[in-house]
């Protein structure tokens, strides 16, 4: 008998992995240095990958790329841990970077933000209730920018079967909290997954741990997973002292660090990456590249948290 494979949304219980896209000197996707990245990451303790999303640079991705990326990530997971790819833009194009996601082998899809117009809650039902009725992919609708969702507009999504979670990058806690009851309200014991999915979501951890949201994506994983794991270990097993050096000693300053710039929470990541060893190339435009004395900021900043676990 072929192997019952849990759905999607009860793999996720762990450090949720958002790995850099790589990119050569030619500026051309580097598949064997994102399925490097990919595998180390996975050997390092990810539960989940969640490729070709925003810091995978999911908006600078044509059609062909963002397929070998994520069916990469897919053949370096071998079915180990799950592999969710991001999906955005403008129904019509979302629709077929769906498509590609399928046909790459992924397991789920993360519902990134139409592209530029901010809709109604009527029109994100209609943007994400339609990429849900043309798969069976389970869906994590995310919410963040132009897409805010009311609580009444996610318990809708929750009532399609296969949208499985919310990934909030608002940072609300009232609205979340709303969101979070109002679903669990309407529908009880319903398996519906919460992620924090604001930038360097560990400096959040602890008030979304506070209602009851306890899953996060690591930015921090990408390029120091002992300090990402130190900091995840802590805050789940409620080691706030550990919790509390390590957000006063790094997370903090790197979050500091990371506002110094704009898109520092792709090349500040990928500066990082390059510093622990693999050579993942720049960032594509309209992204530009941390500045040197922030690079060398990041470095003294990770020698000295490393101190501190």
């Amino acid at each position: 008998m072929p192997e019952i494979v849990p759905p999607l949304v009860d793999r996720l219980d762990g450090l949720l992995f958002f790995p850099v896209t790589a990119f050569g000197p030619d500026g051309a996707v580097d598949v064997p240095t994102f399925r490097a990245h990919v595998r180390s990451r996975i050997d390092h303790g990810a539960v989940a990958v969640f490729a070709a999303c925003g810091t995978g640079e999911y908006h600078a991705l044509g059609l062909d790329e963002y397929e070998s990326v994520v069916a990469a990530a897919v053949e370096e997971a071998a079915g180990a841990v799950p592999v969710v790819a991001g999906v955005g833009h403008g129904t019509a194009l979302a629709l077929e970077f769906l498509a590609r996601a399928e046909r790459a082998g992924a397991d789920g899809v993360l519902a990134m933000p139409p592209y530029l117009v901010t809709p109604s809650q009527e029109g994100l039902l209609r943007h994400y209730t339609a990429l849900a009725g043309a798969t069976e992919l389970e869906i994590i609708v995310y919410g963040r920018d132009n897409a805010v969702f009311d609580p009444e507009t996610v318990v809708r999504l929750a009532e399609v079967d296969n949208i499985v979670g919310f990934k909030d990058g608002i940072g609300d806690l009232d609205r979340m909290q709303r969101i979070v009851s109002a679903v669990r309200t309407a529908r009880p014991g319903l398996p519906f997954r919460y992620f924090n999915g604001l930038p360097t979501a560990e400096l959040t951890g602890l008030a979304y741990r506070g209602i009851g949201i306890t899953l996060y994506s690591s930015a921090v994983f990408c390029f120091a997973p002992d300090l990402a794991l130190a900091f995840h270990k802590a805050l789940g097993s409620g080691d706030d002292d550990t919790v509390n050096r390590l957000l006063d000693g790094f997370y903090r300053p790197l979050v500091e660090l990371r506002n110094q710039g704009r898109g520092y929470a792709v090349s500040l990541v990928k500066a990082g990456v390059r510093m622990d060893g693999l050579d993942v190339g720049a960032v594509r435009s309209p992204l530009t590249e941390a500045a040197p004395e922030h690079i060398a900021q990041l470095a003294r900043l990770l020698e000295r948290a490393r101190t501190l676990i």
